[in-house]
């Protein structure tokens, strides 16, 4: 929401500073996102004569000026302007000055030859227009040496604060006055406002076709026609508000409904009379029917569309956009003035359907003051008699006003209950009464009515917080919270909370450096990662790159990676963890914890070395990091199968799935398949892995927490290797799973240590060498102890994978 300052003082009598105005307003929770005060940025041009304009002598084009800045020091200026000429009055900007329109700052410098010190300007230069023609030709009786940005009325600073979704009601400039005027900061400016007396009944007849259940959905339409209006351009004043706020001046008819929805928060819509067939009849529109909008898009409506519709057919979106066919332009003569109530929750669907933000929709959908539906029919109606002239009709009204306000029981205790803040009686009364609040009764309890303008105030503490808001925060003596004594029996984190925490500091402390992305990706990112699908696009995405919701976190940390390598960092290690989606319903997100290496960013180092070759990242680096991950969350790995492959994004032979049994997929591993960052215009080598958090296997409930005792042996371990015979597509996880399993209480570790294929090893098969350790517990082992094991380890590898000892 934004205004300038002189605007708000239409409604507030204050002689309170910018700053001073801009603290309260935070204070009272009407935060105040940005000032932009174009006075400050102009404050150094100023208003200045030129004296002489003689033709530059070594340039057709530029032309040597002397200029008075208005201190009787004329200065020599080097303009490129066709229109400078002796005697004009234009903007100068001296030495040192910021040239918003260039982004440079001036100096005195040499231009073919002549110094040069200073700068005429063009509106462009200044920031101000579009034009680059030529210099700003500015009338006879401007004053010279006058700061140009007083002298044009510039210095009327613009405010912007960021509204709560509650407060519809200070989404008008006059709304904003009323909180400010009950801090005591001013005076609330009140006008009366007598009702139009017009001139026989408006020939234009209403009608709400609706059943007894959808009234709600325009309990009110008032209609006024204004015969002989004569539209075209509104006041200066009107169109430097309207341009201050952002908005795009277009016609006096079209003006006047935007300034008194920012005005007065009432949203209002014009038709031209000559245009609309017949009476309007306000209705569910038909399936299959369309309308092209003033924004000159065409919207398919359905029966949840609330219309506005003549007898050729719909003539306006109600309470969000009105339409081309009957829209107000210079040849309007006669105009019929439109003021309704909608339901917000039909104007918020609507609009997020057909993609529609307009100003009346956020008034609108967030509700509007009923009471000032009629009023502001009138104050519209005056407006354009006042810019525009004509004579006005009677009102036509359709529905009421619907009665929504209701009583409050209060007692003034709560305030300090809720709040912890003592204030007296006298000043919580008048707070409330002066944000439009009806106190009845005396005493501890009293009756509150909240105002039409607050449909957000429907209980004790929702007057409380008003009453503390104004009041100021800073009034609540802190105290510290009790000391609770007790341990808590439950844990404070979930399960998948915990995780996320551990898995952070896992893979932080495995050298990797946290990447927080955005949850939204491109659509042929999405595409590339099993996503893209219709029900996880957003219906309004931030930018054109962010349209989809991600289906796994590696394009965002792929994104990150080569921009750092485009900035010289080629070599990086991040790891993010966040949620993914699979679909829009609640089951399909989850968390997932995932790592990316680039270029040689090894665990063991990044970068050459005089000590050896710099290797680059390969798939088991990947593995190493999710297999350390779980560790670290304490998953238990003894049913952990590895699995050759993974999704479409990996490398097909440079890649594992992670999987405890078929059914329970848990995470993947491996190098990204060149397709893929071809397609992703992606360089280098690059490797990652994504664990699915939520899929990890529970915790077994231990009825404590403390750790058992460390069992340590004093007798020696013992280590036997074996070398099997198996065929090539024999998964060596395999043959360590059967070993393992051979037995399970004498054997504490077993590892891969050579594999070979070649001369004396049959075609299609492999050797694998896998290396045992034997740990006893009661006694040294004997021989045969040992041979007894070995031969269980051979057999029991050579029943599961049909493996046979090499010889």
């Amino acid at each position: 929401m934004k205004f300038t300052l002189s605007w708000l003082k239409d409604h507030l009598d204050t002689e309170a500073s910018l700053d001073a105005i801009s603290e309260t307003l935070t204070r009272i929770g009407l935060e105040v996102e940005g000032i932009e005060d174009k006075a400050a940025a102009l404050r150094p041009y100023v208003i200045a004569r030129v004296i002489s304009a003689e033709q530059h002598p070594n340039a057709d084009r530029l032309r040597v000026c002397q200029v008075d800045p208005g201190d009787g020091q004329p200065l020599q200026v080097v303009c490129g302007a066709p229109n400078a000429r002796t005697g004009m009055l234009s903007v100068f900007a001296p030495p040192g000055t910021y040239v918003p329109g260039k982004a440079i700052t001036l100096s005195v410098g040499t231009i073919r030859g002549v110094e040069s010190r200073g700068m005429l300007c063009s509106g462009a230069e200044l920031g101000l227009s579009e034009d680059h023609d030529g210099i700003l030709d500015l009338p006879a009786d401007a004053p010279v040496g006058t700061p140009y940005a007083v002298w044009a009325g510039l210095d009327d600073p613009v405010i912007e604060i960021n509204l709560t979704p509650n407060r519809s009601d200070c989404a008008s400039i006059h709304g904003i006055a009323r909180d400010l005027a009950a801090t005591g900061i001013g005076t609330l400016k009140r006008e009366p406002m007598p009702p139009v007396r017009g001139e026989g009944a408006c020939p234009t007849p209403v009608t709400l076709q609706f059943d007894a259940h959808d009234k709600g959905l325009c309990p009110l339409f008032a209609l006024r026609l204004v015969r002989g209006v004569k539209n075209g351009p509104s006041p200066e004043w009107m169109q430097k508000r309207l341009r201050a706020i952002g908005l795009r001046p277009i016609n006096a008819l079209v003006d006047i409904t935007n300034y008194l929805t920012f005005d007065r928060g009432r949203p209002l819509h014009v038709f031209d009379a000559k245009k609309v067939a017949g009476g309007l009849t306000v209705r569910r529109a038909e399936d299959g029917e369309s309308l092209v909008a003033l924004d000159g898009k065409t919207y398919r409506l359905d029966s949840d569309t609330v219309v506005i519709a003549d007898d050729k057919g719909v003539e306006s979106i109600g309470g969000i956009m009105g339409g081309e066919a009957s829209g107000c332009d210079e040849t309007t003569t006669d105009v019929l003035i439109e003021s309704a109530l909608w339901d917000p929750r039909n104007i918020a669907r609507t609009g997020r359907r057909l993609g529609i933000i307009t100003d009346a929709r956020y008034r609108f959908e967030r509700g509007v003051d009923p009471a000032f539906a009629l009023p502001g029919l009138d104050l519209a109606t005056r407006l354009v008699i006042d810019l525009c002239g004509g004579s006005p009709s009677q009102a036509t009204i359709a529905g009421e006003v619907p009665e929504l306000s209701h009583v409050i029981d209060f007692p003034w205790t709560e305030v300090r209950r809720l709040a912890g803040i003592e204030l007296s009686r006298a000043e919580m009364k008048v707070t409330l009464e002066s944000l439009g609040f009806h106190i009845s009764g005396s005493g501890d309890r009293v009756k509150v009515l909240p105002p039409s303008w607050r449909p957000d105030v429907e209980g004790k503490a929702d007057l409380v917080e008003e009453i503390v808001r104004i009041a100021g925060l800073d009034r609540i003596e802190p105290k510290p919270l009790p000391r609770i004594e007790t341990v808590a029996v439950e844990p404070m984190l979930t399960v998948l909370q915990r995780r996320g925490r551990l898995a952070k500091r896992a893979l932080a402390s495995r050298g990797m450096l946290e990447a927080v992305t955005y949850s939204f990706i491109p659509h042929a990112d999405a595409r590339l990662f099993g996503g893209g699908k219709p029900d996880l696009a957003l219906a309004n995405p931030i930018a054109a790159d962010l349209s989809d919701m991600r289906p796994s976190l590696v394009p965002g940390l792929l994104r990150a990676a080569q921009a750092n390598a485009d900035r010289g960092f080629p070599d990086t290690a991040l790891f993010e963890v966040g949620q993914c989606f699979a679909s829009d319903e609640p089951e399909g997100q989850s968390l997932r914890a995932t790592g990316l290496r680039r270029g040689t960013a090894r665990h063991s180092g990044a970068g050459r070395h005089w000590s050896g070759a710099a290797e680059v990242v390969d798939a088991f680096e990947a593995k190493a990091d999710a297999l350390a991950l779980l560790a670290a969350l304490g998953v238990p790995t003894g049913g952990l199968q590895i699995v050759a492959g993974g999704p479409d994004w990996l490398h097909p032979g440079r890649s594992g799935t992670l999987q405890f049994g078929p059914k329970n997929v848990v995470g993947h591993f491996g190098e990204l398949h060149p397709r893929l960052l071809k397609a992703m215009d992606l360089k280098g080598t690059l490797v990652a892995f994504e664990i699915t958090l939520d899929a990890l296997p529970l915790p077994r409930h231990r009825p404590t927490k403390a750790k058992p005792a460390l069992a340590l042996s004093d007798l020696q371990a013992i280590s036997r290797d074996f070398a099997f015979v198996v065929p090539r597509d024999v998964p060596a996880a395999d043959i360590l799973k059967a070993a393992q399993g051979a037995e399970r209480k004498m054997i504490t570790g077993i590892e891969v240590f050579d594999l070979y294929e070649g001369t004396g090893i049959p075609e299609g098969a492999k050797s694998v060498a896998v290396a045992v350790r034997l740990q006893p517990s009661e006694r040294t082992l004997t021989d045969a102890e040992i041979e007894a094991v070995s031969a269980k380890i051979v057999a029991e590898v050579g029943k599961k994978t049909g493996a046979t000892l090499r010889s």
